[in-house]
């Protein structure tokens, strides 16, 4: 397989110091690869969200490496990583975290425009995105504005919107009905068929059967992995 595009190699994540430490993360070690949606499974509290967190940069390990497309993560001073997150990741929160004072096409172009991109070009992707995602014709409206499922598509848009070759999501379909979650899973899934690393949290076993792999994990450990049937792991009586 080539080169992964997202590499964690032992990394710890503690919270906290003393009787109030908490171990996030315990040597986990994950990579995706261009092509590929992983999918990963497991309870509350598991350590699924301080993986993507730290994955996209948001949170260093307290121990063990992390890189995209080959730089490390850890070694970037803070603007380093925020220039990171603005050209090669795209982040999907399960708060929707989008400014209310701008419009759906300005938030979605933000990213593209503090990279230097012209505004120009920058609002004609963020409205290529947003028709992506079926709201084109909401790049004028506000979030305060909008319902709690168009929200979740203009954070969608803006987390792939221009060349991004990762793109973490957590819990990307919540306020989404039924019809819609597919529906943006489906373009997560195009996303990486055209070369793009997709890393997905879910506790949907209909969701995780999009994913080329699932990854389990349980109080900060990886306990299983599947590289075959996702759909077969997830309906098995013993599921975990």
């Amino acid at each position: 397989m080539s080169d992964a595009i997202l590499r964690l190699t032992a990394v710890t994540r503690v919270h906290g110091t003393g009787a109030n430490e908490v171990h996030a993360l315990r040597g986990i070690s994950f990579a995706a690869h261009p092509g590929e949606l992983v999918a990963v499974m497991g309870p509350s509290g598991s350590g699924k969200s301080t993986l993507l967190t730290i994955a996209g940069g948001l949170d260093q390990p307290t121990a063990g490496a992390v890189s995209v497309e080959g730089t490390d993560l850890v070694g970037l001073s803070p603007d380093e990583r925020a220039r990171m997150r603005r050209t090669s990741i795209g982040y999907v929160f399960q708060g929707f975290n989008l400014i209310p004072a701008l419009t759906a096409a300005e938030n979605v172009a933000l990213p593209r425009e503090l990279d230097g991109i012209g505004a120009r070009q920058a609002r004609d992707e963020a409205r290529r995105a947003l028709e992506e995602v079926g709201i084109g014709d909401l790049a004028d409206r506000f979030p305060d504005d909008m319902s709690g499922g168009q929200q979740q598509r203009v954070a969608i848009a803006r987390a792939v919107v221009g060349e991004r070759r990762l793109i973490l999501a957590d819990e990307p379909t919540g306020a989404l009905d039924t019809e819609t979650g597919e529906e943006i899973l489906r373009l997560l899934r195009a996303r990486c068929d055209t070369g793009a690393a997709g890393v997905l949290v879910t506790h949907e076993a209909r969701h995780a059967a999009w994913a080329d792999r699932v990854v389990f994990l349980r109080d900060g450990v990886v306990v299983d992995e599947t590289g075959s049937s996702p759909v077969e792991l997830l309906t098995e009586p013993a599921a975990r």
